[in-house]
């Protein structure tokens, strides 16, 4: 794939679905989001059909049933919407983005600690 597709707000919340519970029809997706949301389950519908025009969802027939499966893993997303949120809000930037989300987040020792070990890590 060349392109990772844009996928908005709502989209990643259906996406999530389907990297968890993937392969599965528009019903168990509708049942997942259905405590999580107030969506109409048409709305989640055409939220899956939008995830397959982009290509993120493929949609195949599975005897009367069509199955939804992620094309794009969630990792090749992260690192999609990464880099476009550091690209607009930080120019780019890492250590600034960094810098920020440490003085603005509440972290536990064990999360400290572990920035510790990879930044440790990746200064050799």
């Amino acid at each position: 794939m060349a392109a990772l597709p844009q996928i908005s707000d709502s989209e990643w919340d259906v996406m999530k679905v389907v990297w968890e519970a993937g392969p599965a029809t528009a019903g168990q997706i509708v049942q997942h989001l259905a405590g999580q949301t107030d969506w109409h389950p048409r709305t989640i519908k055409t939220l899956l059909s939008r995830l397959v025009k982009k290509g993120a969802v493929a949609m195949e027939q599975d005897g009367k049933r069509y199955l939804y499966r992620a094309k794009v893993t969630r990792e090749a997303c992260r690192r999609y919407e990464a880099r476009s949120f550091l690209s607009r809000v930080f120019d780019g930037a890492v250590a600034p983005a960094l810098v920020h989300f440490l003085k603005t987040s509440e972290l536990s020792r064990e999360e400290i600690e572990e920035l510790k070990r990879i930044l440790e890590r990746e200064g050799r």
